[in-house]
């Protein structure tokens, strides 16, 4: 499956990466990982319909996950699942906003992303089978 990591921050994209690893989870499939620096990367991603899951930096700047979030599900055909890091727990209610799927909070705790990202593979692959 092909998960897209988004944010202008390298080291965040290094961490991300390194907790979603070759594969999040043992009942889901490998993961090859999609890194992007730009909103218009994302949106060209996205717009490809050749990404499983996308994980988006709420504290991305200039345009911030939340926002690229709300974008996509308004504007992408069978728009991924979407896992957003936000900066404080409190922003919650933004993520929701932004109708994410899932939501970890930083600082990030490997397993609780890996355990996201896990999900939401298997959430597309169930949506997928049962066309």
């Amino acid at each position: 499956m092909r998960v897209l990591v988004y944010s202008d921050d390298a080291s965040t994209r290094e961490k991300v990466r390194l907790a979603i690893g070759r594969r999040p989870a043992a009942d889901v499939p490998l993961v090859e990982i999609v890194e992007c620096a730009t909103q218009p990367a994302v949106i060209k991603q996205l717009d490809s319909g050749e990404i499983d899951v996308a994980v988006l930096d709420g504290e991305a700047v200039p345009a911030g996950g939340m926002g690229i979030s709300r974008q996509a599900k308004d504007e992408v055909y069978d728009c991924p699942p979407i896992c957003l890091i936000i900066g404080r727990r409190d922003d919650r209610w933004l993520a929701d906003w932004s109708r994410a799927d899932a939501v970890v909070a930083q600082p990030l705790d490997p397993m609780a992303l890996a355990e996201a990202v896990a999900g939401l593979m298997r959430h597309r692959s169930a949506s997928r089978i049962s066309r």
